[in-house]
């Protein structure tokens, strides 16, 4: 056709569709999401108990994980020879001063 500025083949065959009607709106209220915040942004005590406890978990999570770590067992070991010394050395002070003692007797 002479009118016609598109080529022939550009032109896509017409596609049957089913006419549907729109969703209709729902009349239920929405109920508004917690955020952990008053309408004047305070924080709620649910939602800063909720933050203590998720940083606590994550503590102990982060803890356990460390003490299973070769570096981590070395380090409790350390810690472990360190209070048996320091056991034993209180012991021998208590020793000395009960011979002190006795001795002033």
């Amino acid at each position: 056709m002479p009118g016609d500025t598109t080529p022939e083949h550009d032109q896509q065959p017409a596609v049957e569709a089913e006419v549907v009607d729109p969703k209709p709106e729902s009349t239920t209220p929405v109920e508004p999401v917690d955020s952990g915040y008053t309408p004047g942004g305070v924080p709620t005590f649910d939602a800063v108990r909720e933050k203590v406890e998720t940083r606590y978990s994550t503590a102990i999570g982060a803890s356990e994980l460390a003490a299973e770590t070769p570096e981590g067992r070395s380090v409790a070991e350390q810690y472990d020879e360190r209070q048996r010394a320091a056991a034993e050395r209180l012991e021998q002070i208590r020793e000395q001063m009960r011979k002190q003692s006795d001795e002033s007797q």
